[in-house]
């Protein structure tokens, strides 16, 4: 879901650790492909993924971005365009 305030528009939930794991698996990225492109370090990511870390909004929304300039959309659960959670590269 996007929600907007004061002209910006932001997700209103963030994505899983799961998404992360299958967003870098569709396109072939390694942990540091992902945090050099989101503008991380490699042992953020990495303890991400394992779960090791409550993620900061900020660190997920670097995710996200570096995820959405590389073609990838993630789906809420419910989410009428493919009926769940996941996510796809953009058609």
């Amino acid at each position: 879901m996007i929600v907007a305030t004061g002209g910006l528009a932001y997700r209103a939930r963030m994505i899983t650790r799961g998404q992360i794991r299958a967003a870098r698996g569709l396109l072939g990225w390694t942990q540091a492909e992902l945090a050099k492109a989101a503008g991380l370090s490699e042992v953020a990511v990495k303890n991400l993924e394992r779960g090791r870390t409550d993620p900061r909004v900020s660190t997920l929304t670097a995710i996200q971005e570096a995820f959405d300039r590389a073609g990838l959309v993630f789906l809420d659960p419910g989410d009428t365009r493919n009926g769940g959670s996941g996510v796809r590269l953009k058609i």
